[in-house]
């Protein structure tokens, strides 16, 4: 798995886990024929909000995450030394030099968010820019 996978799988998941309970199903067999229960419907992929999620994650550290892939990475858990993120950089076909460079977090960071919208997440418009 590679280094977005994990970023999507701890941004995804967290939705995931927050999304409610399906309503237990009455046996059929136990009781005379009711009115359907109506169960709530699962959250589509398409509605995680990844900011507020995020945002939930960094409560009460002082992680700049929204500008920052090195405050992003560690807020969702991973190294975020400059090899893992020279290998997220070829991951995401950087093709610039892997030199940790302002440049290089920055296409970074800007990356991963397309990638987490690309893959089902809502993310401002200001992060995709």
């Amino acid at each position: 798995m590679g280094i977005f996978s994990t970023i999507k799988n701890a941004i995804f998941g967290k939705a995931k886990a927050a999304e409610p309970a399906p309503a237990p199903q009455p046996d059929p067999a136990a009781a005379a024929p009711a009115a359907p229960v109506a169960s709530p419907a699962p959250v589509p992929i398409s509605e995680v909000d990844v900011e507020a999620i995020l945002t939930e994650m960094a409560a009460g550290k002082n992680l700049n995450w929204r500008t920052s892939i090195v405050d992003l990475m560690k807020l969702v858990g991973l190294e975020s030394s400059l090899s893992e993120r020279k290998e997220l950089a070829s991951e995401l076909g950087y093709t610039g030099a892997l030199d940790g460079s302002a440049e290089m977090n920055i296409w970074l960071h800007k990356r991963v968010m397309q990638e987490l919208a690309a893959n089902g997440g809502l993310v401002p418009a200001s992060m995709l820019d």
